[in-house]
Order: C-alpha cells, then structure tokens, then sequence
C-alpha cells in the first residue's frame, strides 16, 4: 500500500478537534440518559469501532455494547452499491433497551435506513443514531440523526476509523482522498 501522504488532499478533521467533539458527545448522551436504564450502544463495524471506543470512555452512565456488520460497500467501490446486507449481527436481545447506534458516516442514509428498520422490529425502549460524520448533501433516506459529530461537504474520507480499502482506519485524524493520485 502506498503512503497515505501521496493521496492526501487534506485533513478535513484534526485530532484534537476530533477528540473535543468526542468529550462533548459523550458529556450529551450521558446528560440524556441519566437515570434511565439498559443503555445499549450499537457499534456499526468496522467503520465505526474507534469512534465507538473513544465514545463510550466519555459517556458517564451505565451501559453495554454489542457490534453488527454491514455490508454496502465493495472493495474499491467509492460509491455504496444499494445493496445492503448484515455480514454479522447483534449478539443481544435489545426489546425494552435504549438502543443507540453508533455509526462512523452516514452519506446517502440508505444502509442506516435499512439499519433502522430493521432493529425497530425487535421492540426497543428507543432507537437513536450517533454518527460521526454527515454528508447530509448526499441523503438519499431520511434518517433522523439524534448525535452528530461534523457535517461534512461530498468529499471521499479516510482515518479515524474510515478505511481506504480496508487501509488508514488507524489515522487519527479524518483525511480527504485525492481521487486522481490514489491508486489502489
């Protein structure tokens, strides 16, 4: 793989803007669910671990953690393919817990869409959405985001746990790609 550095356009997000949006988040969702019980955070992998892990080291009340797989985008694709499958699926029971999803983007809104749907049929207390990043110019499927990070503008990114082809999910910063220089 290539040096990050020769595909860089920019970094859109630095790492301590990153960090100081992450204290705040977790400072709101506490605020939010103190003294309600069963908080369950979703993580969406693989994008999402890193904001998940350092999300839920500032979040002050009591809660629990489970992963799903999701599937929409293919390997060199830039673009979601529409399709959206569940590569790997909860491993608890959410009926009656306040179920936050943890995504790392959401863009034209269609996989967490899907996402939704699905999970409200298994009859949780709640159902909310915590992204990252959102490219809302891009939605395609409303989707109400409770918790968001940044907005921002239709440019294809990578670090902080967004991958590159599966590559630079350990940046910890959030990059532009520079599409005529990357060659994967």
């Amino acid at each position: 793989m290539n040096d990050y550095r020769n595909f860089l356009s920019e970094i859109l997000i630095d790492e301590e803007t990153l960090q100081q949006r992450v204290i705040e988040l977790g400072e709101e969702i506490s605020r939010d669910y103190r003294g309600k019980e069963g908080l369950l955070l979703v993580c969406i992998l693989r994008g999402g671990i890193t904001f998940m892990v350092d999300l839920m080291r500032r979040i002050d009340v009591p809660h629990m953690m489970d992963c799903m797989a999701i599937s929409s985008y293919g390997a060199g694709n830039f673009e979601s393919t529409g399709n959206v499958r569940v590569t790997y699926d909860l491993q608890t029971n959410i009926a009656d817990k306040n179920v936050l999803i943890v995504e790392d983007i959401v863009d034209s809104g269609r996989t967490i869409s899907h996402v939704l749907e699905m999970l409200q049929t298994r009859r949780p207390a709640s159902l909310k959405i915590c992204a990252l990043l959102d490219k809302a110019e891009r939605r395609e499927a409303d989707v109400p985001i409770d918790y968001r990070g940044f907005v921002i503008p239709d440019k294809y990114v990578f670090g902080y746990g967004l991958d590159l082809d599966e590559h630079y999910r350990n940046l910890p910063f959030v990059a532009v790609v520079d599409l005529e220089k990357y060659k994967p």
